[in-house]
């Protein structure tokens, strides 16, 4: 899949530079033409003898090498590229990245090009779980760029924690996955409800639960990715969806939540329930915030909201599919297949509290499927991007 393809590789300056030696043999042995930017600080690291000798190209670094007035045009390797990679993505040069700091090669590069863009980041878990590194990262993702998330294990200060920068094999199988052109779902539709739903109880108060919708985000991209057209409904998130083939729906209850799905699930030709609906509303909502000391005690008398899976699984036509979740606290197993059952699902994806890792406001989630044969397949925990690809390669199957 990479037989032909151009691919910068950006290097900064992290003691993950190393890896980049592995990265380009893996390219280059592919069919991959590579060029290196690295930054100063990425020098420090690793030679450009070896990189160059690797890559067969020299390897930039400097606008100016020469003082023949000969110079290095970020603008021509940015038109060049197939693909730009950064790996290692130190929180510097993420910064930069996300506030257009064109201070080296590197950034002006990434500024000019035109090509998709992957990063790769590598740094300290205090430094990558930082709310600007993280704030960061979301902004390069809502640029539209491709984040290989790090994994955990033992860092340069000897602490065990995520910020590790993914492996070389596993990045050129990110790049392979995105050349490889997967289009399973070209041309289908589909519908996927994702976050949380909020119930009020007055203008200020509301029922609610701790999803961060980053499950429901992750099956929508990797839909969109392989070719469909999505419709996500999603409740009240801090995310953003970046493909262009997502159309994006906001919602705050149960209730509109239902609307927006019955009305828009009988065009398509699949629905994803990974929402975390309110199974209850309050009866009576007050128009003006609820005063302790006028009220006192109060009791809150809650309705049940309408079940959106049950209501879609009324209404699935012949051909159409409809895949639920199920977190569960006890009886997981025997609760999912009921759900199954009872609300005509294809498949139902369960995940359990116990398991560590596993639910809310996490990156990552070890699920097990449940289809209509009863046929049941168990997942490692992953992060919640290669728990989509798992997901959604049942769906394709089921789709073709």
């Amino acid at each position: 899949m990479l037989q032909g393809k151009k691919i910068i590789l950006g290097i900064t300056g992290s003691i993950a530079a190393y890896k980049a030696a592995s990265i380009i043999r893996g390219l280059v042995k592919k069919g991959a033409e590579v060029q290196v930017v690295i930054t100063p600080a990425g020098k420090e690291f690793i030679t450009p003898i070896t990189l160059s000798a690797l890559s067969n190209h020299p390897v930039i670094s400097e606008f100016f090498s020469n003082r023949d007035g000969s110079w290095h045009s970020h603008v021509d390797l940015g038109l060049w590229a197939d693909a730009m990679l950064v790996a290692p993505a130190t929180a510097a040069s993420i910064g930069k990245m996300a506030h257009g700091i064109a201070d080296n090669m590197l950034i002006t590069t990434y500024l000019s090009c035109k090509a998709p863009v992957f990063v790769a980041p590598a740094m300290d878990l205090d430094m990558f779980a930082h709310p600007t590194t993280q704030q960061n990262i979301e902004c390069l993702r809502g640029f539209g760029n491709y984040i290989i998330e790090p994994g955990e294990g033992e860092l340069a200060s000897h602490l065990i924690g995520k910020g590790r920068m993914e492996e070389p094999d596993r990045i050129i199988e990110v790049l392979e996955e995105f050349f490889s052109g997967q289009q399973d779902l070209q041309k289908k539709k589909i519908l996927i409800t994702a976050g949380p739903t909020y119930e009020k109880i007055d203008p200020v108060r509301f029922i609610g639960n701790y999803s961060s919708g980053k499950m429901g985000f992750a099956l929508a991209e990797e839909c969109a990715r392989r070719g469909a057209e999505v419709t996500l409904i999603t409740g009240p998130v801090s995310l953003s969806a970046t493909h262009p083939n997502i159309q994006r729906i906001n919602v705050e209850s149960a209730e509109e939540m239902y609307q927006a799905a019955t009305s828009h699930y009988p065009g398509t030709d699949a629905g994803i329930l990974c929402a975390a609906v309110a199974d209850y509303r309050p009866e009576q909502v007050s128009p003006e915030k609820i005063k302790r000391e006028k009220e006192g005690e109060i009791q809150l008398r809650l309705v049940p909201n309408q079940d959106i899976a049950a209501s879609l699984g009324a209404i699935k036509k012949e051909g159409q599919r409809l895949v639920g979740f199920a977190l569960e606290t006890i009886g997981e197993l025997k609760n999912a297949k009921r759900k199954l059952e009872k609300k005509n699902l294809d498949y139902i994806v369960l995940n359990s509290l116990q398991d560590s890792g596993a639910g809310f406001q996490v990156d990552t989630n070890k699920v097990t499927i449940i289809d209509r044969s009863e046929v049941i397949t168990e997942y490692p925990l992953k992060g919640k991007n290669e728990v989509a690809k798992d997901i959604i390669n049942k769906l394709a199957t089921l789709l073709s």
